[in-house]
């Protein structure tokens, strides 16, 4: 499990690690990615460091040219659907926690489809589902039942809910879901504890394991990200691609995915965010994209035009378009986001953009398209 990996160094060792590369170091890795090879973890690392921003435009060529190699000019396109906002944990930068007097609401089987049929019209065919953390009420039945409709509707169906054990998972890859999202949210331990404070969340080991008990169970595919903003980020990213290097390795037939949403502003009263800037945040992304080119990189609407403008098909292969925080939202459900979105495009302006930058968007998972399995509908 990760988690074994996960001890032998801490947050702030995994910090140092960074801060101590040097310029010749920088340079020696851009010289090794230009050369055609992968980066090693220590050369990654080495990317990451402040002093790389100097060479953000080499990283920025590397990181097209690599993304190109591996994904083409394929952009995949995907809607996440809110099933529920019930939650009884409290993660106190969440706009679902359970102390945050919003009203709470769970999609039953008509709302499931009158969302479904919305989102289906759009084209789409690749969906994410999404819970908060409320095990009796979107317990495992629930998301059997939701699943066998949104099936009906859709071509490949994620999930990003509670992390569950390695037998439930198999339960939910029979009924037809193939890809798993579980954010580890912070690698911090110290902040991790201080910021999640009741509920099953609360056990950070069982969280970290969790892609783990995925990629046992057998997922297709699986998503890990780190939330920027709540410690330290070169920590963080430390411990991100070591996760996703790892699961990688082990489940050597599953693709890892990579997700690094930023924080956005939410219900509640949450203020100790620590500042990641743009510059930053694409040094990051194109670091990624030079030591994992076969891992998706995923951007979602937090990020504002002008980024997701720039950085689509550079390092990023899969983005969410026209996205909805709150469940029953897209056919026109009451006001319940998790979180304020940045990029409120319609679709058809997103595919707009994409194919004016030469990006051919795919509106079902793209994996599953290279096989040319038909369209379940229509």
């Amino acid at each position: 499990m990760y988690t074994e990996l996960f001890d032998q160094i801490s947050f702030s060792e995994a910090k140092e690690r960074v801060l101590s590369k040097s310029k010749l170091d920088i340079e020696s890795a851009l010289h090794i990615s230009h050369s055609g090879k992968a980066l090693n973890f220590e050369e990654y690392l080495s990317l990451i460091h402040p002093s790389a921003d100097s060479y953000l435009e080499k990283m920025a060529e590397l990181s097209l040219g690599w993304t190109q190699k591996r994904f083409g000019n394929t952009i995949s396109l995907y809607m996440p659907m809110y099933l529920s906002n019930e939650c009884r944990s409290s993660c106190i930068y969440c706009g679902f926690s359970f102390e945050n007097k919003i009203p709470r609401k769970t999609l039953n089987e008509s709302e499931i489809r009158a969302e479904s049929e919305v989102l289906h019209s759009k084209g789409i065919r690749h969906l994410l589902i999404l819970t908060g953390e409320d095990y009796s009420i979107t317990n495992l039945e629930y998301l059997r039942s939701s699943v066998r409709i949104l099936k009906s509707y859709f071509d490949s169906i994620s999930i990003e809910i509670y992390p569950m054990d390695r037998e439930k998972y198999e339960v939910l890859i029979g009924e037809g879901v193939e890809g798993l999202v579980v954010y580890q949210e912070t690698y911090d331990p110290e902040v991790y504890a201080k910021y999640h404070l009741r509920g099953m969340k609360k056990n950070m080991r069982y969280r970290l394991d969790a892609p783990d008990r995925g990629g046992l169970a057998g997922f297709r595919r699986i998503g890990v990200g780190a939330l920027l903003g709540l410690s330290d980020p070169y920590g963080e990213m430390f411990r991100l691609a070591e996760h996703a290097h790892y699961l990688s390795k082990k489940y050597w037939r599953t693709t890892i995915q990579i997700s690094l949403p930023r924080m956005r502003p939410a219900e509640g009263e949450f203020d100790k965010t620590i500042f990641v800037s743009d510059r930053e945040y694409v040094r990051f992304l194109f670091a990624l994209r030079l030591f994992l080119p076969d891992s998706g990189l995923i951007q979602s609407t937090r990020e504002s035009i002008r980024m997701r403008n720039h950085l689509a098909g550079m390092p990023i292969t899969h983005m969410s378009v026209e996205s909805r925080t709150d469940p029953g939202g897209y056919s026109g459900g009451e006001e319940l986001k998790q979180f304020e979105i940045e990029d409120s495009r319609k679709i058809e302006e997103f595919t707009e953009m994409l194919k004016k930058k030469g990006l051919d968007p795919v509106f079902k998972d793209f994996d599953r398209a290279f096989f040319q399995v038909p369209d379940r509908i229509g």
